[in-house]
């Protein structure tokens, strides 16, 4: 008697859609979704870095001042070539962590070029580690807000 009432109730959810369907987001916007790159679930592949210190430890403040700086200039440069939607320090931790990027390129080989030029990572005071993420494909477009909402350019 209970395999015949398990089988009724199967085939009853079986004859309802709702029961196995996935449902569609009303809001969907689909020329943002394609502009975005997004796939069916609003998300698409990244690269998240994870900067660390690096084996450089000078004291020569003029030289790390100038390689900071040359990392600062780097950062905007990505965003301004729509290769980096995310950049940010971190706070002090026992690994070393330094701060993040999440880049839109997700080739490691190319990722590394683009992540060569930057003069804090050239000269060994950061290291980068590369991860395969899949996120959000609205990251990106946060960053038209983002111009519009710092005060002092760090």
């Amino acid at each position: 008697m209970k395999r015949v009432v398990f089988l009724v109730a199967l085939l009853m959810s079986a004859s309802r859609p709702e029961a196995y369907c996935q449902t569609t987001n009303p809001n969907y916007d689909a020329e943002l979704a394609e502009e975005l790159g997004a796939d069916d679930y609003g998300m698409k592949p990244y690269l998240l870095v994870l900067l660390k210190t690096g084996e450089n430890k000078s004291t020569d403040q003029e030289f790390i001042s100038r390689s900071f700086s040359g990392h600062m200039a780097n950062i905007n440069r990505l965003v301004e070539e729509g290769k980096l939607v995310i950049a940010g320090p971190l706070g002090k931790n026992e690994q070393a962590y330094r701060g993040i990027f999440i880049l839109t390129e997700t080739d490691h080989t190319r990722a590394r070029i683009l992540l060569d030029r930057d003069p804090a990572i050239k000269e060994g005071l950061l290291v980068a580690e590369l991860y395969d993420w899949y996120g959000s494909a609205a990251l990106g477009a946060y960053l038209k807000e983002s111009d519009k909402i710092w005060k002092i350019k760090p």
